[in-house]
C-alpha cells in the first residue's frame, strides 16, 4: 500500500532534519575550527577527533537502531535523544570557560617550565573536546542517525523517498548557512563567542526534542519478528542477509567510497577558505552556493523517483568531480564560487540519490537494524579514512607563524585533488549496481 505522509510528517522532517544538521555542522566543521584556534590543534588531532566521533556514531547507531526496532518506538528515541543531545552540546561551553587561555608568548617569557605547562594545558583541552565530542555523538546518533533515519524509512515508500531524501539531503548545507550566518553576527574575538555558539545550538536542539513529543507521528511498523535484541544487533552482518540483499550492500559500499571522497577535504574546508585563500568574507561566497545547491537538490531528489538510480547518480558525480577540478586549479574568488557551487550540487545530489537507494532496498520492518550498516557506510568508513587521507596530503603543507610564536598548517588545494582521485575509484564500485537488476 502506498504511503501518503501527512503535513505533520513533512513538518517534522524539515525541522528535525535541519536542527539536527545544525548540531552536526557545529561538530563536523566548527569544532575543528574551535580546537584549531583555541588549542592550536594540528591536522592529525583534527583527524583523530573526526575518526573517534565516527566510531562513536557507528556503535551508537548499531545499538540504538536495533533497540528501536525491538521496542517499535521511534518517537521516544528521537525526542529523548534530542533533549540529551542539546544538553551535551553545552559541555563545550563549559570546557571553553574552565580551560586557561593559551598564551605561549607570555609563558615563554616566564621560562621553560611555564611553557611546558601551557603546552600540556592545550593538549588537555584537545583531549577534553574529543571526549565531549564522543559523548555528544552518542546522543546525537541515537536520536538522529538511528531513530530519526529509521522513522524516515518507515514513514515513506518507493513513490516518495526520493522527494523526502531530497529535503533531508539539502539540510546539511542549509544548516551550514544558518550557522555561518549566525556566526557573522558575532565578534569572533569576543570572549563569549564560542559560548554563545554552543549555548544557542544546544538550547535549540533541546527545545526541539521537547516539541517532538507533540508533533512526531509514530509510524506503523510490524515488530513481531524483532523480539531478539542481540540477534537483531548482528542481523545486518549475517552472510545470508548480505547474499539476500546484494543491491543494498553494493549501494552501501559505493556510498562509503563517496563519503571518503568528501571527507578528504571537508574537515579542512573552512580553514582552506580562511587561511589559505585569505577569504575573510568566505561566507559571502559560501552562503549563495549553499542556497543554490540546496534548491537544486530539492528538485533533483524527484529525478530519482522518476528515473531511478542508474539515471540519476552519474550526473551528480559528474558535478562533484567538476567542482573538485575547479577548486584545485583556481584561486580566483569568482571561480572558487562556481567551483564550490558545482561541488556542493554534486555532493548533495549524490547524498540524496544514495540515501533513497539505500532506503528502497532496506528490508521492510527492519529499518532500525540496518541503520548501523548505513552509518558504517556514511560515517565510520569515511570518517576514519577520509580525514587521515587529507591529513597525509597536508603533512608537508606550508605553515604560518602565529602571533604567539607557534605555527599552524595551511590547508592547500591538494585536498580537492585527493577527493577527485577517490571519486574515480567510486565509479568502479557502481558497476555492479548498474548490472544487477532489482
Amino acid at each position: 500500500m502506498t504511503k501518503n505522509p501527512s503535513k505533520k510528517f513533512w513538518l517534522s522532517l524539515i525541522i528535525f532534519s535541519l536542527v539536527g544538521q545544525i548540531a552536526w555542522v557545529m561538530e563536523n566543521m566548527y569544532l575543528n575550527v574551535f580546537i584549531y584556534q583555541r588549542f592550536n590543534a594540528p591536522a592529525d588531532k583534527i583527524a583523530l577527533m573526526v575518526s573517534a566521533s565516527a566510531v562513536a556514531a557507528t556503535v551508537t547507531t548499531l545499538l540504538i537502531g536495533a533497540l528501536s526496532d525491538k521496542l517499535g518506538k521511534r518517537k521516544l528515541f528521537i525526542s529523548g535523544g534530542y533533549i540529551c543531545w542539546g544538553l551535551s552540546i553545552w559541555s563545550f561551553a563549559l570546557i571553553n570557560m574552565k580551560m586557561p587561555a593559551i598564551d605561549y608568548t607570555a609563558a615563554a617569557l616566564q621560562g621553560v617550565d611555564q611553557l611546558t605547562m601551557m603546552s600540556m594545558a592545550a593538549s588537555t583541552g584537545v583531549s577534553l573536546v574529543i571526549l565531549a565530542d564522543c559523548i555528544m555523538t552518542f546522543f546525537g546518533s541515537a536520536a538522529n542517525d538511528a531513530a530519526f533515519n529509521a522513522w524516515l524509512t518507515d514513514s515513506t515508500d518507493e513513490t516518495n523517498r526520493g522527494a523526502a531524501e531530497g529535503i533531508n539531503s539539502m539540510m546539511p548545507m542549509l544548516a551550514i548557512l544558518v550557522v555561518f550566518g549566525g556566526a557573522m553576527l558575532l565578534d569572533p574575538d569576543a570572549p563569549s563567542y564560542w559560548n554563545i555558539i554552543f549555548g544557542f545550538i544546544g538550547t535549540a536542539v533541546l527545545l526541539l526534542g521537547v516539541l517532538g513529543l507533540f508533533i512526531i507521528e509514530e509510524p506503523k511498523t510490524d515488530v513481531s519478528e524483532n523480539t531478539h535484541y542481540f540477534k537483531n544487533l548482528l542481523y545486518g552482518f549475517r552472510p545470508q542477509v548480505i547474499r539476500s540483499n546484494p543491491r543494498l550492500y553494493w549501494a552501501l559500499l559505493a556510498y562509503a567510497v563517496f563519503g571518503i571522497s568528501i571527507q578528504v577535504f571537508m574537515p579542512y574546508l573552512i580553514l582552506y577558505y580562511e587561511v589559505s585563500l585569505k577569504m575573510q568574507n568566505y561566507v559571502l561566497i559560501f552562503a549563495p552556493a549553499i542556497v543554490l545547491a540546496a534548491a537544486f537538490t530539492f528538485f533533483y531528489g524527484k529525478v530519482y523517483d522518476r528515473k531511478g538510480f542508474s539515471f540519476s547518480i552519474l550526473p551528480a558525480l559528474g558535478l562533484l568531480m567538476a567542482g573538485y577540478l575547479l577548486l584545485y586549479f583556481f584561486r580566483n574568488s569568482a571561480i572558487v564560487f562556481i567551483g564550490t557551487l558545482v561541488m556542493l550540487c554534486g555532493y548533495l545530489a549524490g547524498m540524496a540519490v544514495f540515501g533513497a537507494m539505500i532506503r528502497d532496498n532496506t528490508p521492510k520492518n527492519k529499518a532500525g537494524m540496518f541503520q548501523g550498516q548505513r552509518i558504517i557506510a556514511q560515517v565510520l568508513i569515511p570518517g576514519v579514512i577520509g580525514p587521515f587521507l587529507g591529513s597525509a596530503i597536508l603533512r608537508n603543507a606550508d605553515k604560518i607563524v602565529n602571533s604567539d610564536g607557534t605555527t599552524s598548517f595551511i590547508p592547500n588545494g591538494n585536498i580537492f585533488l585527493g577527493g577527485f582521485v577517490v571519486g574515480l575509484l567510486l565509479l568502479f564500485t557502481l558497476i555492479p549496481l548498474f548490472r544487477k537488476k532489482k
